[in-house]
């Protein structure tokens, strides 16, 4: 009986995880030039973190978490999502004690929900995501999204969308709450069953409902705009000025939810508008999350981050039909005819390697012909043929292979030559 790959999930193969380090490399980069700085947390944390965090009326905690007991009966759970754990090591670390605030962090690494496969969307997928903790400045907010913006250009991308919303802190959320809780109870029984039991415990998520998205009274829902206070508002408007001021293009949309329960003021998700990309058009997804910090047992520091899976920036990089410049070129490889010649390039191989210069070399006892065959299709520069003649002679012929030159060189020269040429080139 053959054992396939679990549903969900994907094998990256050579010849496309190139394209995954790319576009990786990118987003660290960028991250790097904003100061950012690279955590790693674990792939599983204790069930109540994500419960406690993310929110008990959410998708994620009701149907999609992979949950178990280890063998002490502990419930943990493979991560979700990446804010809460960082926030937890934020704590437990008492990184709030550091000098440099706010602690901006990023991360890279896969998360697990159990939620239907579809194009772009798998049940392990990989996460980038930013963090910066320790600061209610508008100006960190502009900073997140001039942050990802950079990103998706950085990749290629020209045609995405940045969206953003306010929804309010505490106060001002709480007379939205109210709103549309008046709006949906007299027909909350044309919903489904999640928006029936969400309309008391959390009424903004019905807003988020993908069953009942098209239900008439998603569309006149009372907007959280309306119900912002003075300080809720102001907050919003400086951020619209800072990222104006940064010639970042942005369109406000009032009835942006994010799928988390600790976003407050500042939320925003960056769109493909590519066409063929899928009807999921959501890249990226983000938010200020003050309040988050302390309820892990943390000072009342604000927070905000944002995650993008590397999946859906590879699917949107192909939509738009951008050409990744990830062409790999061999340094050079060795070619033998003959035992004593092969034996030698077992050595010749490990000092060209150990010299900085990469090299490969045939171990299939191959013929001359087939074995140049390889080295263009491992789009060698270069070519260095070693026979029993050239051997004996202390010599070793090395042919360009773009210029088709070739040239005899003293075997314990050999490298140094092989250096010059390629830094000639």
């Amino acid at each position: 009986m053959s054992v396939k790959i679990p549903r969900g999930t994907q094998d990256i193969l050579p010849g496309t995880v190139e394209k995954w380090q790319y576009v990786e490399a990118i987003a660290k980069k960028v991250c790097q030039n904003y100061q950012y700085q690279e955590i790693r947390t674990p792939i599983f944390e204790h069930t109540e973190l994500f419960q406690r965090s993310v929110g008990d009326t959410t998708d994620i905690v009701q149907k999609e978490m992979y949950t178990f007991n280890d063998r002490g009966e502990r419930s943990l759970t493979l991560r979700p999502e990446g804010t809460a754990a960082v926030v937890r090591s934020f704590v437990e670390n008492k990184m709030f004690g550091q000098p440099n605030q706010p602690v901006k962090l990023f991360y890279n690494g896969p998360m697990f929900r159990y939620e239907r496969p579809q194009s772009g969307r798998f049940r392990q997928f990989v996460q980038f995501g930013v963090e910066a903790i320790g600061s209610e400045d508008p100006a960190i907010d502009a900073e997140v999204l001039a942050l990802v913006m950079d990103i998706y250009q950085e990749a290629g991308l020209k045609q995405i969308e940045l969206v953003v919303n306010s929804l309010g802190d505490a106060e001002s959320r709480t007379a939205h709450r109210e709103a549309l809780v008046n709006h949906f109870e007299p027909r909350i029984g044309e919903f489904c069953q999640d928006c029936q039991s969400r309309l008391k415990k959390n009424p903004l998520r019905i807003l988020d409902c993908k069953k009942d998205r098209e239900h008439e009274l998603m569309s006149s829902a009372p907007s959280i705009l309306d119900f912002l206070n003075d300080y809720s508002r102001t907050y919003f408007e400086k951020v619209q000025k800072y990222l104006t001021d940064l010639n970042i293009p942005f369109t406000v949309d009032p009835t942006l939810v994010r799928g988390l329960d600790y976003y407050n003021h500042t939320a925003f998700e960056v769109m493909s508008k590519a066409e063929g990309f899928g009807a999921i058009t959501t890249l990226c997804g983000g938010g200020r999350y003050n309040g988050l910090v302390s309820q892990m047992g943390g000072p009342d520091v604000p927070g905000i981050g944002f995650a993008f899976s590397i999946e859906r920036l590879l699917s949107a990089i192909e939509a738009e039909g951008v050409q990744l410049p990830i062409e790999q070129q061999l340094d050079c490889y060795l070619v033998s005819l003959g035992d004593e010649a092969k034996d030698y390039t077992v050595k010749l191989l490990h000092q060209l390697r150990k010299a900085g210069i990469g090299a490969e070399r045939d171990y299939q006892d191959r013929k001359m012909k087939a074995q140049l065959k390889s080295a263009d299709r491992l789009n060698a520069r270069f070519v260095a043929i070693l026979g029993e003649d050239e051997l004996n002679a202390g010599k070793i012929n090395v042919k360009d292979m773009e210029s088709g030159e070739q040239e005899e060189v003293l075997l314990d020269q050999f490298i140094e030559t092989l250096k010059t040429k390629m830094g000639a080139k």
